[in-house]
């Protein structure tokens, strides 16, 4: 079984930054593709970034130059570095990971952590 769980969110005003964490935690044997998910308020949950094991990323266009990916391998945690907060960013923001446990692979999700921009 494997968990993962978020941490970082919180209240911040417009321009400013937070650092969103996700650490997988269980019997990890490897984490993969690591993704970061956002869902505002009566909407979809849409995607923000990826990370594969080797560092390649991918960013949505609405955060693309403001906010940036990364991750500790030693460590099986993926980060979120987010600057130039918007109002619009306000979000519940949602960890996944491709995980392998032993041969057992897992699409494992966190909990989710709440980011809220104010103006």
């Amino acid at each position: 079984q494997v968990q993962l769980v978020e941490s970082g969110g919180g209240l911040v005003q417009a321009g400013g930054s937070l650092t969103l964490s996700c650490t997988a935690s269980g019997s990890v044997f490897s984490t993969n593709s690591m993704r970061w998910y956002r869902q505002a308020p009566g909407k979809q949950r849409v995607f923000l970034a990826r990370i594969s094991r080797g560092g390649s990323t991918n960013y949505a266009d609405s955060v693309k130059g403001r906010f940036a990916i990364s991750r500790d391998n030693t460590k099986n945690t993926v980060y979120l570095q987010m600057n130039s907060l918007k109002p619009e960013d306000t979000a519940v923001y949602y960890c996944n990971a491709d995980i392998l446990a032993g041969t057992r692979p897992y699409d494992a999700w966190g909990q989710g952590t709440q980011v809220t921009v104010s103006s």
